[in-house]
């Protein structure tokens, strides 16, 4: 086959109306419409037309890539991922990009006009996630195999040189790295079918959103057991009072035997071993979404340590390394743990969150960091200082992506995933061709389709395109917004 080329691209400010059920909603985040910004990269032989009919089955091989917003906002994104694709892929030969991506990694982060914006952060980087990850999207497709496993196919060398080790050599270095892919290609053929057959572990937050009554919190909780969940997030900070409520609600489902479904399976000893499960083996964890300062953090969470939560999600400023030390630091005689990295905008603020010992669960962002190879950074950083990555995910497309990350570790990096769990969200995946699925056992089905599971659907593009498409100008959609949620 002819080489191809990257000959155009288009940009889509999609939005889906999640404030109209509470989904998404938090202490911090009260009004959210999950949107992306949506870039598809079109290729072909080098000065042909696009062919951008997305129905046509038969086009040159296409990467689909977004970054996660939750609405107002968006249009700047896609703005930003414009300027980057126009620059550095538009014209491009896709086996220059694909052939070395740690420099193609390197063109889309280190634009030096476009950095001086936001140095590997902010809406830049959101915007480097977008485009990078559209081309892994391509190259997983053109070789026919699902992201995770084009990667994990890689030999140490190969994966030692796409990781960006600039600003956090001090803490891991190439050698350590190489080392540690090294050691983890032992039995990966072994893990990988392991993955095929069995899946991912995952956890719920979908009954958990700040905007939902106690009945709905009650019916999705024990929805949630019904789905094989044995760990259960719940959003707090905005009322110390419902907080409480809202704790002793789920604990008095998830604790009680007579509310256990039949064919549940108890999670082992070792799987919740340090995570506070309650005598059916379920764990609760809680999310702050940053509302709190260092001391109030301090004495919010120590008021709900009786609900024994395994951790606190994001306590205060994701930037905040020493902060995130401090509160660590007090909550550790009440056993809860500490967790952050949803809004940690590269791996540099990882790397301090680390070697200041401030976090518990490492939770890397499939969008905020920008693209796997950063995603390796964070993941061999946490396997030095011995941390498990738990990723968010949830939003629109972050459940799609995030589970090749999570799969990636388990292959290439931390070979365990007998404490991790990946989050799960229940929403808008019936706007992807592929999207992420769980299994009765309450685990990601690992996925098979060649890709990065991106594709969203032709029609789901044109109906949620704000403010244009017929959603937003006429109240009506193909695939109709689940009021309800569930």
């Amino acid at each position: 086959m002819a080489d191809l080329y990257i000959v155009d691209f288009s940009i889509h400010d999609v939005r889906f109306p999640t404030n109209l059920s509470g989904d998404g909603t938090d202490a911090m985040n009260k009004e959210c419409d999950y949107s992306a910004a949506y870039v598809i990269l079109y290729t072909g032989p080098k000065g042909s037309a696009a062919n951008k009919d997305l129905n046509d089955a038969s086009a040159s091989p296409r990467g689909f890539g977004m970054t996660f917003t939750i609405g107002r906002g968006n249009e700047i994104c896609c703005a930003a991922i414009k300027s980057l694709v126009e620059h550095a892929l538009l014209g491009k030969s896709v086996r220059s990009l694909t052939s070395d991506m740690g420099k193609t990694w390197e063109a889309l982060v280190t634009d030096c006009q476009l950095r001086w914006l936001g140095p590997e952060k902010g809406v830049i980087h959101l915007a480097s996630a977008a485009a990078v990850n559209a081309v892994w999207d391509l190259y997983a497709r053109i070789e026919g195999k699902p992201l995770w496993l084009l990667i994990a196919s890689m030999s140490p060398k190969e994966l030692v040189s796409i990781v960006p080790f600039k600003y956090i050599s001090d803490l891991v270095t190439p050698a350590e790295a190489l080392a540690i892919f090294e050691a983890a290609e032992k039995d990966k053929a072994k893990r990988i079918a392991e993955l095929q057959a069995d899946g991912y572990p995952a956890y719920t937050t979908s009954a958990g959103w700040s905007g939902y009554d106690d009945a709905k919190v009650a019916r999705l909780t024990r929805s949630a057991l019904a789905q094989g969940f044995n760990h259960f997030k719940l959003k707090v900070g905005a009322n110390l009072e419902d907080d409480k409520r809202r704790l002793g609600l789920v604990r008095s489902i998830v604790d009680n035997p007579a509310e256990i479904p039949k064919g549940w399976v108890r999670p082992s000893e070792a799987s919740v071993a340090g995570k506070n499960a309650g005598p059916t083996g379920a764990v609760v964890m809680i999310d702050a979404n940053q509302v709190f300062d260092v001391s109030e953090a301090i004495d919010y969470i120590s008021q709900l340590a009786s609900f024994k939560p395994w951790f606190i999600e994001e306590p205060t400023s994701p930037d905040d390394a020493l902060g995130h030390a401090a509160i660590r630091k007090a909550l550790l005689p009440l056993g809860v743990g500490v967790a952050t990295g949803e809004h940690a905008h590269s791996r540099v603020v990882f790397k301090q969150l680390l070697q200041a010992d401030a976090i518990d669960v490492v939770q890397i962002d499939s969008c905020r960091l920008a693209g796997p190879q950063e995603v390796l950074a964070v993941m061999l950083m946490a396997r030095k200082c011995g941390k498990i990555v738990c990723p968010h995910a949830g939003g629109v497309g972050l459940c799609e992506y995030v589970q090749h990350l999570s799969l990636l570790d388990y292959v290439c990096v931390s070979t365990t995933m007998e404490r991790n769990v990946l989050e799960w969200v229940d929403h808008l995946h019936e706007h992807f061709k592929d999207p992420a699925k769980i299994s009765e056992k309450g685990r990601y089905v690992a996925p098979s389709a060649p890709g990065y599971s991106m594709e969203m659907l032709a029609s789901s593009i044109e109906d949620y395109t704000f403010p244009t498409g017929s959603y937003w100008s006429k109240g009506t959609a193909r695939t109709p917004p689940k009021v309800e949620g569930h």
